[in-house]
């Protein structure tokens, strides 16, 4: 692979960038990924310390660059590593608060859609209200990789929130009661940006909280818990 010779105000290459991108939230859990898991990893981006690293993974090449958190970030993201660099394929792995009964730290959610509360849809202008989906091709060969690691997953729909600290208090119980597995704050934009783009984008999760039960992991779980996740999720730049 070749270092694009383009730029953006956000991301400015000095290494090549694959068409399969994960990005996790957290800039150092990219570089973190980067330097466990990628052979021959190459930093190609430091614009405002949002790190990204290429290399390869079983033979195929895979990057992961770090999105921030919320909609706006991951989707500016998105949008520039399609458009400018040619991504392909963008897989979101990050924590989510699971919402329900059964749930326990550390289970695996696969979004095959995300329900969302924020205007970021409205931009599309579309007669009606649009369902942001994941693709069917990453989110089967999960399902697959789940089947042959023997891992159990919950697949189903997630809920991309805007707000961290909501003021209404009964929120988490009325999207539980429509059947949302868990909430984290990004994907409903990423699968938007994707669509429109014809290309393909998946959220896997590990569960961190669990709002019914309260329980919560530690960062040192997070960090050990994570390994599960990317081990469904690195083997989709082969797909």
């Amino acid at each position: 692979m070749e270092t694009p010779t383009t730029s953006t105000p956000h991301i400015v290459p000095t290494g090549p960038i694959a068409e399969t991108v994960l990005m996790p939230g957290d800039p150092l859990r990219a570089k973190f990924i980067a330097e466990t898991y990628l052979e021959d990893a190459v930093q190609f981006n430091a614009v405002r310390n949002m790190l990204g690293f290429t290399g390869t993974y079983q033979g195929h090449e895979v990057s992961v660059m770090g999105s921030g958190m919320g909609i706006p970030s991951i989707s500016l993201y998105a949008y520039e590593l399609i458009h400018f660099f040619g991504a392909k394929k963008l897989v979101r792995v990050g924590s989510c608060a699971g919402f329900q009964p059964g749930m326990e730290l550390f289970d695996i959610i696969v979004a095959s859609s995300a329900s969302t509360d924020s205007n970021f849809l409205e931009q599309y202008n579309l007669p009606g209200t649009y369902a942001p989906t994941a693709s069917w091709k990453l989110l089967e060969a999960t399902y697959r990789q789940a089947q042959m690691q023997q891992v159990d997953i919950h697949v189903g729909n997630i809920l991309s929130s805007d707000i961290f600290y909501n003021f209404q208090d009964d929120v988490n119980a009325r999207w539980t009661r429509m059947g949302v597995l868990g909430v984290e704050m990004e994907s409903a934009g990423l699968y938007a940006t994707a669509a429109e783009a014809g290309v393909d984008a998946l959220g896997i999760f590990t569960v961190s909280d669990v709002i019914g039960s309260g329980a919560k992991a530690t960062a040192e779980q997070r960090e050990r818990a994570f390994t599960q996740m990317m081990e469904l999720a690195l083997p989709l730049a082969a797909v």
